[in-house]
């Protein structure tokens, strides 16, 4: 392609359209179910049931320390399948760019897009372009909607969870909401976060022989930890207990939120996965987990208590502080 940015015509239908989709989209993803251009994706299903989902991403900026909006597009829409207990399959991958958008920057978007999904083992299946005017939004929009198989050996469900069970992560908490926010304030700090994102979807696969111990699993994005299990114990009979000295955080993310006095458990991670689980095989998951490239840091961080409704800290200290649900919007667009 001669031209630098994206124009209208590019959404118009017509040679410019398919210059596009043919130059900077096919050459990409075009070698499986997406070849040909139909329609809609022809996809072979040899399972009793599927896990579908979908995702919409409209981080701003498009490009931060440790990815950009392309590959953590991928990593959103793998990681919920994965962690409803299901292998990750097929993907659509939809954009929306704005008129005046520099090609070098669609291009670096995709190629991240591409190497992610190359990754994570999962093919582009379908997908849609679409060009707005200028001012009518930032940059590029995407959407994704994944498809995968389920895994019959997960059986998963807030019901399950018993007093005394586990609360697993597989490493530091936050990073990516701060590399976010740091990146579109302009704020420089040695040794800042760089974004978690990545897939967990290897994560769940080592956890397949504990299976029927898994209790639920979820990945901590907007809202953090802090919503997940504040999520998890609402109107049940159980609560939880965290132990501060036992939460991995970054150095700088714990940086930012001292400075500008930020809770690290109301940020959002892009590449963290939420297990609970039976005492019993909490150990063998981290030992598992540990062996994997994206579960280095894991830790357990807490246990399932009888604290009815509530999440409770025991800080470095001794003493104990409510873990609440985030207020506000503190941290706008970080997916």
């Amino acid at each position: 392609m001669t031209n630098s940015q994206i124009q209208l015509a590019h959404g118009g239908g017509g040679r410019l359209t398919r210059e596009l989709i043919d130059t900077e989209i096919v050459s990409r993803f075009g070698d499986g179910p997406l070849k040909g251009l139909p329609d809609g994706a022809l996809l072979p299903i040899n399972t009793d049931q599927i896990v579908f989902t979908t995702d919409s991403f409209v981080v701003q900026p498009i490009e931060f320390p440790g990815g950009n909006i392309g590959s953590l597009a991928i990593h959103g829409t793998v990681n919920d399948i994965a962690v409803s207990g299901g292998r990750p399959k097929w993907l659509s991958l939809a954009m929306i760019l704005e008129e005046g958008l520099p090609l070098d920057t669609l291009r670096r978007v995709l190629d991240e897009a591409r190497d992610a999904a190359k990754a994570c083992g999962v093919q582009i299946a379908t997908g849609d372009t679409k060009v707005v005017s200028r001012g009518q939004c930032d940059g590029i929009y995407m959407n994704t909607a994944g498809i995968g198989e389920k895994l019959p050996e997960f059986s998963l469900s807030p019901d399950s969870i018993r007093n005394g069970d586990r609360i697993l992560v597989n490493g530091c908490l936050g990073d990516h909401g701060l590399a976010v926010m740091a990146a579109r304030e302009t704020i420089h700090i040695q040794g800042g976060p760089e974004s978690d994102s990545a897939p967990v979807h290897t994560l769940v696969q080592a956890a397949l022989p504990y299976a029927d111990q898994v209790r639920f699993m979820r990945d901590p994005t907007r809202g953090g930890a802090a919503a997940v299990l504040n999520e998890l114990v609402e109107n049940r009979d159980f609560g939880m207990t965290l132990h501060e000295n036992d939460v991995p955080f970054s150095r700088g993310a714990s940086g930012i939120c001292e400075m500008l006095g930020l809770d690290p458990l109301h940020v959002a991670s892009e590449g963290r996965l939420i297990a609970i689980c039976s005492a019993d095989v909490a150990d063998d998951i981290l030992a598992a987990w540990r062996k994997d490239p994206h579960g280095t840091g894991s830790a357990c961080i807490g246990e399932v208590t009888s604290e009815s409704g509530r999440v409770i800290m025991e800080t470095i200290t001794g003493g104990k502080r409510l873990v609440d649900l985030p207020r506000g919007e503190l941290l706008p667009r970080i997916c």
